[in-house]
């Protein structure tokens, strides 16, 4: 047993043995094979041993709101910690409605960190604000670290994935995704010294600048284990098919443009490094590729299980001639310009698929004569019957085709449909989509994340409550009549974990009714609904355990909630909060 663990609970007179039959060391190499949070949480309820055997055997924390409990908290409960997955801004922040500068620094957790888990080796961030300085200062301070993912954050630029590429001598993987990244140059890549050989996953396919390709090339050539490896739009067809070469083994690749000319010669090349990858079974990236190098891809696609064409705005008979080549897809993410023939492929060639989205490829164009109806949703229903995850962006939809829809496919899990024009109803018959979402709920009783669009009544709410047990996130936009609709929800959907409300008539009664369910929630995000200032002072007043945020627009009413932000936390208030959020 760990000699500091031994002195705790000497010190705390504490039996080791009062509810467990086994032995501390044996009952910690049981649970350090748990590896789901959600039942490690539960282990650690049982009695005083396994809690405490929970703690010292835990290695991974998921955090999903950095604001629900302070790193100090976090490094005395569980000391021996070496990865983190920490979550900071809400998801609305991904649309726009979470104001800049709203906080989420990663910043104070680093230097608690340092000084307490000095074997950190991965980090997992999404939706964080990450600087250069914090880049630096976790590049020194961590010896052993090895993984950094960055989902969704802000605040850095190449120079702090440069301080990375210096110091982290035994790093694996750098997966940079969707950031909002100063792309200073490419040189960050020639930081990684010459006798580096360790990394296993790179991904910088959202950075928009060139890079160094000749680092880039002996960085590759060099590390032998590397089986992940996205690339930005800025490496030529020519560039790829020299990195191909050097890596055979690739099981995931993020391709750079298509839209570069190839010679006879470098086209049959291309094609002939795709046929060695044999171990692929994810790619993404393919943007701007054209229907005269398509084919090169097809020796590669044979043991795709995910294929993300959501940067490759590609027709419906080039999309389906690809299919023809991917009989093993589990999941496929395209856009639009398919339109339903290209879904209808989709039926007929991918039988496994279980999870689909589909991407407007401009949401804000008005009178578009391509994108995707609910007829090529229900072709892929007929032909996809193990479908449970779908997002699913559309101009059009009916009642009927849904109730078609879940009937062919009741296993659903998530569930987001997107009909992109607020508060339209079915267009065949003029009614609400109430039914529609009222058959989701009713047949899918797997159902944990939901989406809801069109114009809905308080009845789709009414069955949302009385029919959605196993449901924890749900996002409702531009729908609702009236308060009694989300008190059906906060009354009935008793897993519900995170919900998210933004342009909907729901005020503080709808707020209020969630007295019961707020402390076993992550979250409630409401934005541009009828809530008062009145109505979040009280529930701040009635629920002291919860931190109730409001955040105010320039020439807002005042008595008005125009953004409303309620947590739980063991941390209190956050310090961190700029003006124009206001805490009560």
């Amino acid at each position: 047993m760990d000699p500091k663990r031994k002195k705790d609970i000497h010190d705390s007179g504490e039996s080791t043995r009062v509810a467990s039959r086994f032995p501390d060391e044996v009952l910690e190499r049981v649970l350090a094979l748990v590896k789901s949070h959600k039942d490690r949480s539960s282990v650690s309820l049982v009695c005083k041993d396994w809690y405490d055997a929970e703690r010292w055997s835990r290695t991974h924390v998921f955090i999903g709101n950095c604001y629900s409990v302070s790193p100090e908290i976090v490094v005395r409960r569980f000391p021996n910690v070496r990865s983190v997955t920490l979550k900071g801004k809400p998801r609305f922040s991904d649309f726009n409605l979470v104001p800049p500068n709203w906080g989420a620094d990663i910043r104070c957790w680093l230097v608690v960190f340092a000084a307490k888990y000095r074997c950190l080796e991965e980090l997992r961030l999404k939706r964080m604000t990450v600087s250069d300085e914090s880049l630096e200062f976790l590049a020194l301070s961590f010896p052993n670290f090895k993984a950094l993912s960055l989902l969704s954050c802000d605040g850095f630029t190449t120079d702090g994935l440069a301080a990375i590429a210096t110091h982290c001598k035994n790093l694996t993987e750098l997966n940079i995704q969707e950031n909002d990244i100063y792309d200073k140059s490419g040189c960050w890549l020639s930081c990684f010294p010459e006798n580096f050989t360790s990394l296993e996953v790179l991904n910088f396919a959202y950075l928009n600048n060139d890079v160094n390709f000749e680092a880039l090339e002996r960085l590759v050539s060099r590390c032998k284990s590397l089986n992940v490896l996205k690339v930005n739009k800025n490496i030529t067809l020519e560039q790829l098919q020299r990195l191909l070469i050097c890596a055979p083994k690739l099981t995931e690749l993020g391709t750079g443009s298509f839209l570069h000319e190839l010679t006879a010669r470098q086209y049959s090349e291309l094609k002939r490094s795709f046929s060695i990858c044999s171990n692929l079974n994810v790619l993404s990236g393919l943007s701007e590729v054209t229907a005269l190098y398509l084919p090169a891809l097809y020796p590669a696609c044979t043991n795709l299980t995910f294929l993300n064409l959501s940067d490759a705005a590609l027709q419906s008979e080039e999309f389906a001639k690809l299919l023809v080549h991917c009989p093993r897809l589990r999941r496929l993410w395209v856009l639009d310009t398919v339109e339903d023939k290209g879904l209808e492929a989709i039926g007929s060639n991918c039988p496994l698929l279980e999870e689909l989205r589909v991407f407007p490829s401009d949401p804000f164009e008005e009178g578009m004569v391509h994108g995707v109806t609910e007829s090529g949703f229900i072709a892929v229903s007929y032909g996809c019957r193990r479908l449970h995850y779908v997002l699913y962006f559309c101009r059009q939809m009916t009642n009927a085709a849904v109730e078609t829809i879940v009937q062919n496919c009741p296993d659903f899990t998530h569930f987001r449909l997107c009909i992109m024009t607020p508060c339209q109803p079915d267009y065949q018959t003029n009614e609400p989509m109430d039914k529609a979402f009222c058959a989701v709920v009713k047949t899918c009783t797997k159902l944990r994340r939901l989406a809801v669009s069109g114009l809905l009544t308080d009845m789709t709410f009414e069955y949302i409550g009385k029919y959605a047990k196993n449901l924890e996130t749900l996002s409702v936009a531009f729908a609702g009549s009236s308060d009694w609709g989300m008190q059906c929800v906060l009354g009935g959907c008793r897993k519900l974990r995170k919900l998210e409300i933004r342009d909907c008539p729901f005020g503080n009664a709808a707020l209020l009714s969630g007295f019961e369910k707020y402390e076993s929630m992550r979250s409630l995000w409401m934005s541009d609904c009828k809530v008062t200032m009145n109505g979040c002072r009280f529930l701040a007043k009635e629920m002291p355990r919860l931190n109730v945020e409001v955040m105010k627009e320039d020439g807002s009413d005042d008595s008005q909630a125009d953004k409303v932000y309620v947590y739980r936390s063991v941390a209190g208030p956050r310090r961190d909060a700029p003006p124009f959020v206001l805490t009560l």
